[in-house]
């Protein structure tokens, strides 16, 4: 009967791979099972995002870089930019959300509708 010897380093890099296999998988599972919650935080993100910097730089009239201060710690990640011109902010999470708010003669900074987005854009 043949057998086959192997060394000791062969063995723990077989047993290493199905180790980082089991724990991409897990990490993945992870992921999909969090997906629905991590998206919502991040909507709701960049809608507080766009409202809150909508109404300091257009009703308090502040630069964009100076409202940034205003956000809640933890609201690094959500990216701002600003259509002067329409007088809107736009603000976006990488890769999960968007959302705008547009300042409105008599209503303030109010949240735009998908289509409205759309139709901007």
């Amino acid at each position: 009967m043949a057998t086959r010897n192997m060394g000791m380093a062969e063995a723990s890099g077989g047993r290493l791979k199905w180790v980082l296999l089991a724990v991409l998988l897990m990490a993945a599972v992870a992921i999909a099972y969090l997906w629905p919650s991590l998206r919502a935080y991040s909507q709701t993100g960049a809608a507080y995002s766009a409202r809150v910097v909508c109404s300091c730089r257009y009703i308090g009239g502040r630069e964009l870089g100076d409202c940034e201060k205003d956000l809640e710690p933890g609201m690094e990640v959500v990216s701002l930019s600003e259509a002067a011109d329409a007088k809107r902010i736009d603000a976006t999470v990488p890769l999960m959300a968007a959302e705008s708010a547009e300042y409105r003669d008599g209503w303030g900074c109010v949240l735009m509708t998908p289509k409205e987005r759309e139709q901007a854009d």
